[in-house]
């Protein structure tokens, strides 16, 4: 349940403002491969592409086009990248996870833009480069944004059970002391 509490989450503040790219988009895909089968990826996948055309389409007025495709392709491998974290889901792997999803979003995302809109940049590598250049301070926020939420919900978990431990053994304390 958490983990589509966390999807919804990235979605919604998608539709507010959030200053460049600081979103809890890649660790909400990741935290819901972690905690869901990969057979209800369609799930996330579904529900950020329709937010996607919803964003594109009547907040940003621009066309759908096929790079789109390219960044539903990416929540799925990320919802992938998060379900090989069940074998092992040390700090390291998981903060690892969150800075591929940064860095290939980076990648990914700028090269599709490039290729798909000509009339923005030329379709050259000098053009490649300038798309690259103008992503960066989106970059920067990224990694912030996926370091930080993936560490607030991966352990949001072990914080509610600690949480309910001390509630239950609270509860406990005044019984036995009446």
């Amino acid at each position: 349940m958490l983990a589509y509490f966390f999807v919804l989450f990235a979605i919604a503040v998608r539709f507010m403002p959030h200053p460049l790219a600081l979103t809890p988009v890649g660790a909400a895909l990741l935290f819901f491969g972690y905690r869901e089968s990969r057979r209800k990826m369609w799930i996330p996948v579904a529900l950020f592409a329709a937010s996607d055309v919803l964003l594109t389409t009547l907040f940003y007025r621009y066309p759908l086009s096929w790079d789109h495709l390219v960044t539903w392709a990416w929540y799925a491998a990320m919802i992938w990248l998060g379900s090989n974290l069940k074998q092992n889901a040390g700090v390291l792997r998981i903060a690892a996870a969150a800075l591929t999803c940064s860095v290939s979003f980076f990648v990914i995302s700028n090269f599709a833009v490039w290729a798909a809109w000509t009339n923005m940049y030329p379709h050259t590598m000098a053009g490649l480069l300038t798309c690259y250049d103008a992503g960066l301070p989106f970059f920067r926020r990224a990694i912030e944004g996926d370091m930080i939420f993936t560490a607030a919900m991966f352990a949001t978990p072990a914080l509610l059970h600690a949480l309910a431990g001390w509630m239950h053994k609270s509860a406990n304390d005044h019984i036995a002391a009446a």
